[in-house]
């Protein structure tokens, strides 16, 4: 146990989705924060600004249902007065049953809140070494410099893992031919009688398909500059390496047509791409699935072979960039603390959580931790049965042959009864059932 003083500061490094949240919840909890971030000074391949919290590869936060995963550490997150949940909610765009936000205007609310609460001081600049004493929250992201990864390792004693993570690019709204194009979510999911869907839907023929399926696979590649061994994430796997795995491949994934029959016609098609609103005016549209490690021009060149983006223009194209995670089992313990030296902790993407919102769930229990230890007391570590007690089980317990990025899912979670009396339970009625067991031990444990 830890007795520190509650006047003392705690030095988070990375001002990113676990960081904000972490200086939040210590802010909360009269907590002294300093929070550094290298950026805008010293940027990343794959940041465009200096604002915290940045959504970098895509802006959605995914289902936003208890039938889903992601969807209960949502409600969990917000039940323990997540800020990133907070100012997601606020900056929400139509995504069907997604949670999609406006990036700049989300970012924007992020960084304001940060600024404005006292107990909070954002120092600019690179860190490049890790302070000798007091408290530190180490949340630099996937992307962390060079000079800081370095000092980490000479930390940890420990060689770090690596996966590639790809971009989707953003295509300009109105240069794409609504002619072609239809609004609609797949099977109408989430819409109300007369209203037009949340994605825009590009269709294809058998012949369409083939030509671009061919033409993504033969298309100029970005070189991986001596990092060929490392794998993608299955998550933001780039959409020609999905096509060179099989010709139908994407259209059992991004482009699967199933549910998206034409709204007026009723015409089924063979493949369709769709794009999602990237910003709350509509102006910028996400290629859904459409990560890529093609060269720009070759980009422009493939994407504008699909039907109706002839003309399109683009906001922001695809981009490749490498992810860097540390062995987090051999190294923290059961509350993101550094087993050789309990002052410092890790939380967010670094530790080997994938997604935005299980990087910023993270940084939520790092923030509560720390307030813990700052107040004299042990942390107190959420129930085995909820979604932020499973990642943290993964972080620190699963086998080290085993650890590879994870993203929240069922699988991670005790499983749900299959029959209720003698009437077998669908998976829907069973994952329900997992997430609501989920949100009662939480509540539990949050009135402890």
């Amino acid at each position: 146990m830890i007795d520190s003083p509650s006047s003392q500061a705690v030095t988070i490094i990375g001002a990113g989705l676990a960081g904000s949240e972490a200086a939040w919840q210590l802010a909360r909890r009269g907590i002294h924060v300093k929070l550094h971030e290298m950026r805008p000074a010293t940027m990343t391949p794959a940041h465009k600004t200096g604002e915290c919290a940045e959504l970098v590869c895509s802006n959605t936060f995914r289902a936003d249902h208890l039938e889903n995963a992601v969807g209960l550490l949502h409600e969990e997150m917000r039940r323990m007065d997540s800020l990133i949940m907070r100012c997601g909610d606020e900056a929400r765009i139509p995504a069907g049953t997604a949670l999609a936000v406006d990036r700049e205007q989300f970012s924007g609310l992020v960084t304001r809140a940060l600024k404005n609460e006292p107990l909070i001081e954002i120092v600019s600049g690179e860190v490049t070494e890790i302070p000798s004493d007091g408290m530190v929250l180490i949340a630099s992201g996937p992307l962390t410099s060079d000079a800081l990864f370095d000092a980490i390792r000479k930390l940890t004693g420990e060689e770090h893992l690596s996966f590639f993570d790809a971009i989707a690019p953003v295509v300009d709204a109105e240069t794409v031919n609504m002619d072609i194009a239809y609004w609609k979510n797949r099977y109408d999911k989430n819409v109300e009688e007369g209203e037009a869907g949340d994605y825009l839907n590009f269709p294809m023929t058998e012949a369409q398909y083939k030509d671009f399926i061919h033409e993504l696979v033969e298309a100029e590649k970005v070189a991986f500059k001596g990092f060929e061994d490392i794998p993608f994430f299955a998550g933001c796997m780039p959409i020609e390496e999905m096509a060179e795995r099989g010709l139908d491949t994407p259209r059992f994934g991004p482009m699967k047509p199933v549910g998206l029959d034409h709204p007026v016609t009723g015409e089924k098609h063979h493949a369709v791409v769709q794009l999602r609103r990237d910003n709350r005016m509509g102006s910028l549209l996400n290629m859904v699935g459409f990560q890529t490690k093609m060269t720009y021009g070759e980009q422009k060149r493939v994407f504008t072979m699909i039907p109706g983006m002839e003309d399109a223009e683009f906001f922001r194209l695809g981009s490749l960039h490498r992810n860097t995670f540390i062995k987090s089992p051999a190294l923290l313990d059961g509350t993101l603390r550094l087993k050789k030296e309990q002052r410092i902790l890790f939380a967010g993407q670094i530790t080997g959580v994938e997604g935005y919102v299980e990087s910023a769930s993270m940084g939520l229990m790092a923030g509560r931790f720390l307030a813990d230890m700052m107040h004299g007391k042990e942390p107190d570590t959420p129930p085995a049965d909820t979604a932020h007690g499973a990642l943290l089980a993964h972080i620190s317990r699963t086998r080290l042959e085993d650890f590879q990025p994870m993203n929240i899912n069922f699988g991670l979670l005790p499983p749900g009864p299959k029959k209720d009396g003698k009437r077998r339970l669908s998976r829907v009625d069973r994952r329900r059932m997992v997430s609501e067991k989920a949100l009662a031990s939480l509540d539990g444990w949050m009135n402890i």
